[in-house]
């Protein structure tokens, strides 16, 4: 079995390792991290990748993204099936699973998660202004809420003007793989600046590793068939078939 992987590119040594001992041949295609400052951009550039896929060759396109502020949404299989994981964002990924990732955001909603590849690609990141490429800040509430939902909408408008302040927290996600002492610094010296409190917690690989198996539990990935398109669903599941609902 043959599969063509689309991921960011803050999931390189994650992703690298997982599928250098993956049963399945793996054909890896990172996109770099600035095209989650807006949605749309993303689409694109993934839909892009997805149509280039060799369906002579491969069996699945996956990626290694999650809704990521509606920008999966809309997102269509080719001749391939297209693979998903049910995942908020890309922290998801490093968490394990969306259920813990929902415990921990719970318990601490004020945070703003680190990892070493979010540091490495570029650090702390904010969306920029249609002029500077990101296309989000400066939009009317209004018009964000026609584009990416109220929700979105209102997830977006924290990070203009005075983002940070909608923080407490800043967390350290560390990897096993890719930890560095320098890396947990950075983050402390983040909170340090902003006046917030200090996190760490443990990664989990496992939705990463479990991307690259070839062997897909629905309860954890999206599998969309060819012809269809991803949606969000707007419940536990994230994300659903354009054409019918999710699989527990």
């Amino acid at each position: 079995m043959r599969i063509s992987v689309i991921a960011c590119e803050i999931m390189f040594r994650e992703l690298c390792l997982a599928a250098a001992e993956s049963p399945v041949v793996v054909d890896l295609h990172f996109l770099r991290k600035g095209l989650h400052d807006n949605p749309e951009v993303l689409r694109e550039a993934v839909q892009e990748r997805i149509d280039g896929a060799d369906c002579a060759q491969t069996e699945a396109v996956v990626l290694g993204y999650g809704l990521c502020s509606n920008g999966t949404v809309g997102l269509r299989a080719g001749d391939l099936r297209l693979v998903v994981p049910r995942a908020h964002d890309c922290i998801t990924l490093f968490l394990g699973s969306r259920q813990r990732y929902a415990r921990i955001f719970a318990e601490r909603p004020g945070t703003y998660y680190y990892t070493s590849g979010w540091l490495e690609r570029g650090g702390d990141r904010t969306p920029q202004p249609p002029d500077k490429g990101g296309g989000l800040m400066d939009q009317a509430y209004e018009d964000l809420v026609a584009k990416y939902g109220e929700d979105n909408a209102r997830y977006l408008m924290e990070f203009q003007g005075h983002w940070r302040t909608n923080y407490t927290h800043a967390c350290y996600v560390r990897m096993p793989l890719s930890h560095r002492e320098e890396y947990r610094e950075q983050v402390r010296q983040v909170a340090e600046e902003n006046g917030w409190e200090y996190l760490e917690i443990e990664g989990d690989d496992a939705l990463v590793r479990g991307m690259v198996s070839g062997d897909w539990d629905e309860r954890d990935f999206l599998i969309v068939p060819p012809g269809q398109a991803v949606a969000a669903s707007y419940d536990d599941c994230v994300l659903r078939c354009a054409a019918g609902g999710c699989q527990e």
